[in-house]
């Protein structure tokens, strides 16, 4: 009996080590980048004689490519990288720049195990755009206005997501005063927009004698602030830079409601309310005693909404 069970435990012990001895093989299988990778771009209203489109600054870019999984989209090659996901591999992309302006679309295409590849095209659009007279009139007053953040108001600051099946604060709004103890500094500042009447160009002054209510590092790119720290005020004096008006290139519908227009604040030296965000600013309501924006944040999945009333 004892040499059965020794035996029983050699045959154990040999089958165990020759067991745990087998080694597992896995395979991630090919890992083909995509390749053939097309962009199509079509300049909505295109014609022989118009090659640039109808002035709506619109193009309908679709991308396709050979075992493509998915696609992302940066729009021009001249601003910061900012690739959009493309669920469907096209969309349409309204250009605001007014004129006539060559834009270089860079698409990515990804594949299997994280594989990617990527093409760029040039596209040549012009932009028609004229701004209503009463949005001009009540922004500048017909020479200037100076505006600030309506601290009175519930909601004079809120997120809610970057879509255009949002357009409202629907994840947070400030309440009254919400920011007086932490952060002052975002009610202090003033916003002079200004029209001038030898050129018929538009200005933005800023004056924030308490400094600038921000994020830092490379969620603002306003010169002097700090690369790390929480969201607060920072010294900032201020600045001026020019603006313009342009079709708002969001698709929130006129019924939001939306005036359709932006402004589009130039280089980095002005901002409007906050200093997180992207230079364009969506009017979606303005009158003389009131202004409501919206804004994508330098957090591109947040979109922010800000309320002025005018000082002066």
């Amino acid at each position: 009996m004892r040499k059965t069970f020794k035996y029983l435990l050699g045959v154990i012990m040999v089958f165990s080590i020759h067991y745990s001895c087998t080694n597992t093989s896995y395979s991630l299988g090919d890992l083909t980048a995509p390749s053939n990778i097309v962009i199509t771009a079509d300049v909505v209203g295109a014609t022989t004689a118009s090659p640039s489109g109808d002035g709506s600054g619109d193009v309908k870019i679709t991308v396709t490519a050979k075992d493509a999984l998915s696609f992302k989209v940066d729009y021009d090659a001249n601003t910061p990288l900012d690739l959009v996901y493309l669920p469907t591999g096209s969309v349409t992309k309204k250009y605001t720049a007014l004129g006539l302006n060559t834009y270089t679309i860079t698409a990515v295409a990804y594949g299997k195990g994280g594989t990617s590849s990527t093409l760029t095209k040039n596209v040549t659009v012009r932009s028609d755009f004229t701004v209503a007279p009463n949005i001009v009139s009540s922004l500048t007053n017909g020479t200037s206005r100076t505006w600030v953040v309506d601290k009175s108001v519930a909601g004079h600051f809120g997120v809610g997501p970057w879509s255009n099946s949002s357009a409202g604060p629907e994840w947070w709004a400030a309440g009254v005063n919400e920011k007086v103890a932490c952060c002052n500094c975002f009610y202090t500042a003033t916003f002079t927009f200004a029209k001038v009447a030898a050129t018929g160009t538009y200005t933005l002054q800023v004056t924030s004698p308490d400094g600038v209510f921000t994020k830092t590092g490379s969620l603002t790119a306003i010169p002097g602030i700090p690369g790390s720290g929480g969201e607060g005020c920072y010294s900032y004096s201020g600045g001026t830079s020019a603006f313009t008006f342009g079709p708002s290139t969001t698709g929130i519908p006129a019924s939001a409601p939306s005036t359709k227009t932006a402004i589009n604040v130039a280089g980095n030296a002005a901002f409007i309310g906050y200093g997180s965000l992207q230079n364009e600013y969506e009017i979606m309501v303005i009158t003389p005693t009131y202004m409501y924006l919206r804004a994508q944040g330098t957090e591109t999945g947040n979109a922010w909404y800000l309320k002025l009333k005018p000082i002066n």
